[in-house]
């Protein structure tokens, strides 16, 4: 797949999430209509989870007919400007810096007041199996995605506002998340300051967030609990190099992209300590993604087990997972498969991208957060990996 295949692609996605003004709708915002809302149906857990699933499962888009509205998420706003930092660092062109500085603004806009830092979460109430989160309930998930978002905006920019932002983040990561312990002194956090959830990828981005952090303030705390989280987390990997997504038992699910942010994290931490005590976790978790969650013909299955849905989460981690890792080139082969098939499989002739395939049907529904963001972040390192060389 050549450079400039990829450039098509993008820019046609580009074009429609500008004319979007990166707003739009969201699988899991079922709960923001009206019979949620207004209703005595609102207060049963089983009906906020079933209505939930009704809009998540449903290939028609039921959202107008219930007045769900299209609105900003923060953590797709903090994707869409990693996506633009970096398209300015391969061209400094001045629309990019401008997108730039809109974006980090609203993000910090939109942050969630009453906690001991800078925190963020989504635009709508959540059930989960698990808990119930009303909107704008700050998570570690979105925190550090956005985190990240305005470090890359304030090495550009250095306005010191990002910077500042993120180092007030990283309190809300310290002291409002709860916290689980294993038999050794290792611990994980929750996945918001609501629940006591031991989901590994949510403590792995925390432990992102802590590394991130210490570049810029050399608070060697940060990097000694970075490494808890890390060493709790490496403790829970199979055999055969996977994670389950989690310790409760409908948590039990191995699936692709969840495995790629777990890489991710724990590489991130390496980089920033120059810790190698979990090299052999690194190599059996890539050995594991690579050979188990990609098709010879560029599928990316969902789970270990099984190909569909096909979500277009899994192709777009790939290339971001890859990127961070360091290892992009001598996977872009596989990279440039996975790609072609998606574009050809899951780009809708207006620019944006399906949310999932199944067997016998495909959800068309834009998804801004989900799937647009999530594909023009990955978009954007696959240019700047491969601009050098066009």
């Amino acid at each position: 797949m050549s450079h400039h295949q990829v450039r098509e692609s993008f820019n046609k996605l580009k074009a429609y999430c500008e004319k979007e003004d990166f707003k739009g709708w969201d699988p899991y915002d079922g709960l923001n209509s009206w019979i949620i809302q207004k209703t005595v149906l609102g207060k049963s857990r089983f009906f906020r989870l079933a209505w939930i699933q009704l809009f998540k499962r449903n290939p028609i888009n039921l959202r107008r007919l219930f007045g769900v509205k299209k609105a900003y998420n923060p953590k797709g706003l903090g994707l869409f400007l990693i996506g633009y930092c970096n398209l300015y660092k391969i061209e400094k062109r001045e629309e990019y810096l401008k997108q730039i500085n809109l974006l980090a603004t609203q993000i910090i806009e939109l942050k969630t007041e009453g906690y001991s830092g800078a925190c963020w979460g989504y635009n709508f109430d959540w059930q989960a199996r698990a808990f119930f989160q009303p909107k704008y309930t700050p998570t570690v998930v979105a925190t550090t995605f956005i985190a990240d978002a305005l470090l890359e905006a304030y090495e550009i920019t250095k306005n010191k506002l990002y910077l500042d932002t993120v180092i007030s983040a990283s309190k809300f990561v310290l002291n409002d998340l709860n916290k689980s312990y294993d038999n050794d002194g290792n611990y994980t956090f929750s996945y918001s300051p609501l629940d006591h959830t031991q989901v590994y990828n949510a403590g792995l981005l925390g432990a992102k967030l802590l590394s991130l952090t210490y570049k810029y303030t050399k608070d060697e705390t940060l990097l000694k609990i970075a490494k808890k989280v890390v060493a709790y987390v490496c403790k829970k990997q199979n055999e055969d190099g996977s994670w389950s997504y989690g310790t409760l038992p409908f948590h039990q699910w191995i699936d692709n992209f969840h495995t790629g942010y777990n890489l991710e994290c724990i590489h991130i931490y390496k980089q920033v300590s120059n810790d190698s005590s979990y090299d052999r976790h690194l190599k059996k978790g890539m050995d594991y993604y690579l050979k188990t969650f990609f098709t010879s013909e560029g599928i990316s299955k969902y789970y270990n087990n099984q190909t569909f849905p096909i979500d277009i989460h899994a192709p777009a981690q790939l290339v971001v997972t890859l990127s961070k890792f360091g290892n992009f080139n001598e996977n872009k082969d596989l990279i440039d498969k996975v790609l072609i098939w998606t574009i050809n499989n899951m780009q809708s002739p207006q620019g944006y991208f399906y949310y999932q395939k199944k067997k016998l049907v495909t959800s068309r529904i834009s998804y801004i957060r989900w799937a647009q963001s999530w594909m023009f972040y990955a978009f954007s390192f696959y240019l700047l990996e491969t601009s050098e060389n066009e």
